[in-house]
């Protein structure tokens, strides 16, 4: 069960008055050098962006993942320390921010929003503390070592001062802490604040363009392909695919109004198959079901194999697919929503028939979505269709997609409209 779009399909026929992005705030432009900083990583050679990354994918648009993955299809991404990788594909970034934050809906009976595959972070500034101290990613030991990172730059000792009225000068470096000394209490309040940073940088239109070309046709700019038009109708019909990536305009997670966001940040599990490849075969993640906080209220297993519904905003561009990165194409993740239940069984996923004749068994076998995938009875061609219009949800069209209708420069239908 999801829940169902919040607005009506006629608010997709609002128009929206035209006006330029605003500048960064003083606040999103330390948070936007925070994240960009591989300085704050235990061998300096990672940030936010290396797994997140700010530069325009496949000569289109950033997609906020990671480059490498994208690249050479390889599921999960390096950390700072030599070896180390995580286990699950680092989600895209892009409209993270209209997540609201993590909560039981009592009217629904299910789990909404926070951030991670299984929201362990309620909102983007607590997502934004936990990279720096994972050991397979960032590595730092503590937040004290950050801060040490962060005293190191003169621009960072003023703008914590001028922003926030922190003095980093007045907090030793940890390397000449005495024996045992314990943490200053202030290092909690700068640590906090630079997340804060971060979290205002990623709020920012930089991370949430709303120029598609989709969100253009919405605004009565431009026209679909018959191919795109027919993908629409099938997402939003026999696919099924808008029960959960909702193409009606919605809420922004803090209660106001947004475009279609093609998320309701639920929690599911579409029985995704094991990906063998990722480095070590590690157990099969558990999604809601691996945290230690909801375990007690789950005796069930209820929770198990539930992961995020991630927007699909920008979606053609941000290979592989999945919380474990199992699929390589938009066409194979397409084809296994139609017909996993029905194309026969192979038996993991190096197979060379992989999606061809068959799918693994689900890596999670409670709770496995069978009302709403698994057998949808889509043609070849009608799986095309549907591939077609979700290609119409990547960012910055008017720079791509040679429209005359949508020059390169305009801005986004909904500049200005508050999102």
């Amino acid at each position: 069960m999801h829940l169902k779009p919040i607005l009506p399909a006629t608010l997709l026929c609002l128009s929206f008055t035209v006006h330029a992005q605003p500048e960064l705030t003083d606040g999103q432009a330390l948070g936007k050098r925070l994240y960009n900083d591989k300085d704050l990583s235990a061998n300096r050679n990672q940030s936010c962006a290396t797994c997140h990354s700010l530069k325009i994918i496949n000569g289109k648009a950033p997609a906020f993942v990671d480059p490498i993955n994208v690249k050479h299809g390889t599921p999960v991404s390096l950390g700072s320390i030599e070896f180390a990788t995580g286990t699950l594909n680092a989600p895209s970034a892009a409209y993270a921010s209209f997540s609201p934050a993590f909560h039981w809906d009592d009217k629904e009976g299910l789990y909404v929003g926070g951030q991670f595959w299984n929201g362990r972070a309620r909102d983007l500034a607590e997502q934004a503390e936990k990279p720096l101290l994972n050991p397979v990613e960032m590595a730092m030991p503590s937040q004290w070592a950050v801060v040490s990172r962060l005293k190191e730059n003169v621009a960072y000792v003023k703008a914590f001062y001028r922003l926030y009225q922190l003095d980093l000068d007045a907090v030793p470096h940890i390397k000449d802490a005495q024996f045992q000394q314990p943490t200053p209490q202030v290092v909690d309040d700068i640590y906090q604040k630079m997340a804060q940073a971060i979290a205002e940088f990623e709020k920012s239109p930089v991370f949430s363009k709303f120029n598609s070309k989709f969100d253009y046709v919405t605004a009565g700019k431009t026209q679909f392909t018959e191919l795109e038009a027919q993908g629409m109708k099938l997402f939003n019909g026999k696919a099924g695919c808008s029960v959960c990536h909702i193409s009606q305009p919605g809420l922004d997670g803090q209660g106001g109004k947004a475009p279609a966001l093609f998320s309701d940040f639920t929690y599911d599990n579409i029985g995704l198959p094991r990906n063998l490849k990722i480095p070590g075969d590690p157990k099969p993640n558990l999604g809601l079901g691996e945290r230690n906080d909801l375990r007690k209220l789950d005796a069930d297993k209820a929770l198990w194999g539930k992961h995020k519904v991630m927007t699909l905003r920008n979606i053609a561009i941000t290979p592989p697919y999945g919380h474990n990165g199992v699929f390589a194409t938009l066409e194979q993740i397409t084809h296994f929503y139609n017909t996993r239940d029905t194309l026969g069984f192979v038996p993991d996923n190096l197979s060379p028939d992989f999606g061809v004749s068959g799918w693994p068994k689900p890596e999670v076998g409670k709770n496995v979505n069978h009302d709403e995938l698994g057998d949808l009875g889509l043609t070849p061609a009608q799986e095309k269709a549907v591939v077609a219009f979700m290609k119409t949800l990547t960012d910055d069209y008017p720079e791509w997609g040679n429209d005359p209708s949508v020059p390169s420069g305009t801005p986004s239908p909904y500049a200005g409209a508050g999102y």
